[in-house]
């Protein structure tokens, strides 16, 4: 694999949070849970040192409506957010839920949506609980950040609309990440439709992981779960999430 990876391992982040230059990371605790309760608690019973909560509903997505559940957030007020967090411009940012990395891996997108350079923002492999796992230290202080400058420039990473993402599904692949029991549509706890978009293949966040959370890399995983045609399952076309 060329270039910089976008995981970071909780040893390497732990030696980082230790620098007091520009190379110290902003640490963006990004968990949530979907249906609640919010993870604010969760953050506030303990943390990575200096992380900096960042909530799913009010800031990594924009108001639930005819956009879905879940849009993209309006960028001078995502931008707004991160930089009263701390994040700017060419700050080094590192991200980190504590479920399948899901979160985690939104924030990542969003960051480089928003323009941070592909080096500057990462994911901690394992999460959370990879973090403790390795007996490193966690605390209950809320930090106090300075505000960074942080310049929207959104357009950075590609976009589908509804349609687009049809079209994806017909003409190349579309995965869709979620679990396997609702892409099959036998349970669907939050959206009003239950299914999948038509001709999507199902990888789901949860299959990328070890039982120690941390990313699995096969190469065979990506051929079984994308590549190879799977059993015809009915399809539905659920609202847009």
């Amino acid at each position: 694999m060329h270039g910089v990876s976008p995981l970071i391992s909780p040893a390497d982040l732990a030696q980082l949070i230790t620098e007091s230059g520009p190379e110290r990371p902003v640490v963006l605790d990004v968990r949530y849970r979907i249906g609640g309760p919010p993870a604010l608690a969760d953050y506030r019973a303990g943390h990575l040192p200096g992380a900096v909560f960042v909530d799913m509903n009010t800031v990594l997505a924009g108001p639930p409506g005819t956009a879905g559940r879940h849009p993209l957030p309006d960028p001078a007020r995502l931008a707004d957010h991160l930089s009263s967090a701390g994040v700017g411009d060419r700050s080094l940012v590192v991200c980190y839920d504590d479920v399948d990395g899901s979160v985690a891996g939104r924030a990542w997108w969003l960051l480089r949506w928003l323009g941070l350079a592909a080096d500057r923002v990462r994911v901690l492999d394992g999460g959370y609980a990879g973090w403790v796992a390795e007996g490193l230290p966690v605390s209950a202080d809320v930090p106090s950040p300075v505000r960074a400058v942080l310049t929207p420039r959104p357009g950075s990473m590609p976009v589908l609309d509804a349609d687009g993402a049809a079209d994806t599904a017909r003409r190349g692949l579309l995965l869709d990440a979620r679990a396997p029991a609702r892409y099959r549509g036998e349970t669907e706890p939050i959206d009003p439709r239950a299914g999948h978009v038509p001709g999507a293949r199902n990888a789901p966040f949860a299959e990328h992981l070890g039982p120690d959370t941390v990313l699995l890399v096969r190469a065979h995983y990506f051929y079984v779960s994308a590549v190879k045609k799977p059993a015809p399952i009915p399809a539905a076309t659920p609202s847009a999430t």
